[in-house]
């Protein structure tokens, strides 16, 4: 797969301007300021394909992008406090209603912050894509601000911090370092390579 040749292809701001999927999907879920939109452009091998801001809370879309055969969803951060209960409810619906509809959804990257423990909000996220049966993994985002021996604390904490956490897969990310993209790179391809495969099968 080409990954730097990613496109933009469109924002939503809400759910019901979505049009329906027409191919596989993968979604980025986190808190506001998590680093999904860095996280984004080092995967895509990208410098501006995703708007980075230092202000949280910035991404206020739903933002697609494409490359081949998949789309990648961008959604809303969750959690900033410093926004209208509005912004929050506009924010709310968008992630909800996505979820909600029937979307050819194959993986979501559940982003969290590396450096501190997971926030209630990542819980309750991780609770819902479980409860769900939605497949997910855990990114562990600015893995490069720690040192070895609090790299090696955080792993094994959020393991317990999260649900079901000995079970999850859980990938230390940078989007400074690189470190963590070959195993993203590996799973995207691994659902791109099933995805043409059950298509062949549909065709024969």
């Amino acid at each position: 797969m080409n990954y730097n040749r990613a496109q933009f292809l469109c924002s939503y701001g809400i759910s019901s301007q979505i049009p329906p999927s027409d191919r596989i999907e993968i979604a980025f879920a986190g808190r506001s300021n998590v680093g999904k939109s860095t996280a984004i452009n080092k995967i895509f091998s990208r410098k501006n394909l995703a708007r980075v801001s230092a202000v949280p809370g910035k991404t206020a879309t739903i933002n697609f992008y494409g490359v081949e055969n998949i789309h990648f969803v961008d959604l809303p951060g969750y959690g900033y406090a410093k926004v209208a209960k509005t912004e929050k409810h506009r924010w709310s619906e968008l992630i909800e209603g996505y979820f909600a509809q029937d979307r050819n959804l194959y993986l979501v990257m559940q982003l969290v912050d590396m450096r501190h423990p997971a926030t209630a909000l990542d819980v309750q996220m991780v609770d819902f894509l479980i409860t769900n049966e939605i497949p997910f993994i855990v990114l562990l985002t600015k893995s490069d601000k720690l040192n070895k021996t609090q790299r090696t604390e955080r792993l094994r904490l959020i393991r317990e911090e999260l649900p079901c956490g000995d079970q999850l897969t859980i990938i230390p990310f940078s989007g400074e370092t690189g470190e963590g993209v070959d195993e993203v790179h590996a799973i995207i391809e691994e659902i791109a390579l099933q995805e043409c495969t059950s298509n062949e099968s549909i065709e024969k």
